[in-house]
Parts: C-alpha cells; sequence; structure tokens
C-alpha cells in the first residue's frame, strides 16, 4: 500500500476532469464547440466528441490551425474549447494563441493536458514544464491549474460558464489523489485554503498541492505547523491570500510541477516583493528536461515528492529565524 492509498485517496487521471466537465457542458450550450488535434481520447475530448459529433473538429496534427479555428468559430459567436498536449497547445500554437486568441480577446478555451514531468514515460519531448510561463504573460487570458480530476471539472465549468475570453486549463495524465469533491469551494481568482498553520506557508498548484499536504503532515511530526494553499488559478492571482499568508506565517515556499523560471513561484513572488516581503523559496524543475520514467519516481528524482517539499521548508524556517 503507498501512501495516496494510507490516506483513502483515490487517484484519477486529472484529465478525466476535463472530459467530464465538456459532456456535462454541451448539455447545456448548444454553442459549445470543440476542436482536437487527433490527441482527442487522450486529451478526454473524446467524451464530448462521443455525445455530439457534428460539433467536434479534429484540425489533425496542426495545433496552430486548430487555435485559428476554435478564434474564428469564437468570434462567430461559439464557445470554442481546443484541447492538445501542453508542450502543442502553449509551445507550438503560441503565437497563435497571443495573435489570434488573446489580441482579439476571443472567447476559446484552451485545454493543455501532460502537464508536468508526471507524463512519465512519454519523455521529455511530452513533459510540458514551461506553460505557466508561456501563459501567464499573455494579456487578457486566465490560467487554471487544477489539483486533481474534481477541480479540473470545476474549472472547465468555470472557464465556460463564468469567464468570457481566453482561458488555459492545465492539467495532467497519471492519475493523481482525488483531494477535493463535490462540495469543495472553487472560484476563479481566489486561493483555497487546504490547511491552517502559523510557521510558514506552501502554495502549491497542480499535483503539486497533494504532495505538499503529505509535506505538512511529515513536518507535524517535527513540530512545524504548514499553511497549505491550493493557487488553482495562477492568473489572475490571489493578491489578498498570499500577502495575508507572508505577514501572518512569516515564510512561503511554492510547489510546482514546472520550470523554476516564470512559473507559480515567480508569479508568487511578484505579489510578495510589492506587498510584505518575507523569505521565499520555490520546489520547481530546476533548470532542466523532463526524462522518461514512472509519475512517482520522477516527482522524487526532480525533488518533487513529498519529502523533497519537507526538506526545503525546513531550510527555509532556518532563514526566517
Amino acid at each position: 500500500m503507498n501512501i495516496y492509498e494510507e490516506h483513502g485517496w483515490k487517484m484519477i487521471p486529472s484529465r478525466n476532469g476535463f472530459g467530464q466537465a465538456l459532456a456535462e457542458l454541451a448539455e447545456r450550450h448548444p454553442e459549445l464547440v470543440v476542436i482536437g488535434a487527433d490527441l482527442t481520447e487522450s486529451t478526454r475530448a473524446s467524451y464530448f466528441a462521443e455525445k455530439f459529433p457534428d460539433r467536434f473538429f479534429n484540425a489533425g496534427i496542426a495545433e496552430q490551425n486548430a487555435a485559428g479555428m476554435a478564434t474564428g468559430l469564437a468570434l462567430a459567436g461559439k464557445i470554442a474549447v481546443f484541447s492538445t498536449y501542453g508542450v502543442f497547445a502553449a509551445g507550438r500554437a503560441c503565437d497563435q494563441i497571443r495573435t489570434s486568441v488573446c489580441y482579439n480577446n476571443a472567447n476559446v478555451k484552451i485545454g493543455g493536458a501532460h502537464g508536468g514531468v508526471s507524463v512519465g514515460p512519454d519523455g521529455a519531448t511530452h513533459q510540458a514544464l514551461e506553460e505557466i510561463a508561456i501563459m501567464r504573460v499573455m494579456p487578457r487570458i486566465t490560467l487554471f491549474v487544477p489539483a486533481d480530476a474534481e477541480e479540473t471539472r470545476k474549472a472547465t465549468i468555470a472557464a465556460v460558464e463564468q469567464i468570457d475570453g481566453p482561458v488555459y486549463i492545465r492539467f495532467g495524465r497519471a492519475p493523481v489523489p482525488l483531494i477535493t469533491d463535490e462540495e469543495t469551494p472553487f472560484e476563479p481568482g481566489k486561493a483555497r485554503i487546504v490547511r491552517d498553520g502559523e510557521d510558514l506557508t506552501i502554495i502549491a498548484c497542480g499535483a503539486m498541492v497533494a504532495e505538499s499536504i503529505l509535506a505538512a503532515e511529515l513536518l507535524e511530526q517535527k513540530g512545524i505547523n504548514a499553511r497549505i494553499i491550493d493557487l488553482h488559478t495562477v492568473k489572475p492571482i490571489d493578491v489578498a491570500a498570499i500577502e495575508k499568508a507572508a505577514k501572518e506565517t512569516g515564510a512561503i515556499l511554492t510547489a510546482e510541477e514546472h520550470q523554476i523560471h516564470g512559473g507559480l513561484g515567480g508569479a508568487v513572488a511578484e505579489v510578495v516583493v510589492r506587498t510584505h516581503p518575507v523569505p521565499m523559496d520555490f520546489v520547481a524543475v530546476n533548470d532542466r528536461f523532463g526524462e522518461s520514467g514512472q509519475p512517482m519516481e520522477l516527482l522524487r528524482e526532480f525533488g518533487l515528492d513529498y519529502e523533497s517539499i519537507a526538506r526545503k521548508a525546513e531550510n527555509l524556517l532556518k532563514r526566517k529565524y
């Protein structure tokens, strides 16, 4: 039995929540259309395509075209969803997202699948580690990095029903712990306090939220009380929650399955230096490409697992006192 099973957490790919939300939304929104790029089953957009084939379009392995198609459909009055792997959505179609989607403030929702090293055996070319940095600099875009399948479902519904404009949703391939449920609050732009604490704050996104919870439990055994914040919305960022955490706990550690430069850590640091500067550190991929391996092995290899987070937190506290 692994540590996730010991906690009674179900292991479900966050991409399942994206597909479930699309199928659910399609019933309520006849103007919703979905565009795939030859990876429909993998991103779980297939849940929509199977129910509404006349509202699904496959652009093939032509992500730039898919982004352009989504923009055109959105400007014609549709709610357009474009999904593929994050490395192709944020990387290959970056110009189209910038100039077509964001510049026109088009009502396009982008599903960026297979984020992070936990993609596993697909290796470096398919492990998206740069999308948070790429997407958060785009004007007018909302950026979600949900923690699990249920939060991904809620983020996708919010993208369609609450936000009129571009949205990027980052989610993963491998099963991750289901740490939220239908009753767990989700509000775009408002961080979720998972666990209170006064010694330091760990701010995480995506699959790193579960790892941070485990790290906090490890720290508690050593008498360290860590606050855990699920920052599911990286942009617009919850300035108030971050400032409050800095003032009340005096140290902030960020945790993300992403490059150390330009991601969640950078976004949080921008808030901290402007509001209430405190010692900070970052758990992230340290300026290197991914590699093939099993998801949990890769988290340990890249220093992203809960034990690595706990060690970083202990070292950070030495700078606080």
